[in-house]
């Protein structure tokens, strides 16, 4: 006698880190593909070389042949505080599809550095 067992898992939050290296206004994080849920977004110590001590950071849906909604803006002010400080924000559920961030939507100019992204989703 087989006995089989089916289990199906909960869905699972996904994430991934990267850096940023002289980000400019209006720079597009890479894609990421989101089955629904929140999504939090935390930078570890920022750095601007116009000497900003905030960056915005708008979470944005790809979305084909219109224009991409724009989420609400976190104003991230902590994560220029020293090495290890860090700023985030989350954002409720959007629904499925392609998101990113984008960083100072609209500012004449930044030039930011951020030692590690993390965005869990």
């Amino acid at each position: 006698m087989t006995l089989l067992s089916l289990t199906t898992g909960s869905a699972q939050a996904a994430s991934w880190s990267s850096y940023l290296d002289g980000a400019y206004p209006n720079f597009e994080s890479r894609r990421w593909a989101d089955t629904g849920g929140s999504t939090s977004i935390q930078f570890t110590n920022c750095a601007d070389h116009t000497g900003a001590t905030s960056a915005g950071v708008t979470l944005r849906k790809a979305v084909d042949w219109q224009v991409d909604p724009t989420y609400s803006t976190a104003s991230f002010t902590n994560c220029f505080n020293g090495y290890n400080s860090s700023s985030s924000d989350g954002w409720d559920d959007h629904g499925s599809g392609n998101y990113y961030f984008a960083v100072n939507l609209g500012a004449t100019y930044s030039d930011l550095d951020v030692r590690v992204v993390n965005v869990n989703y």
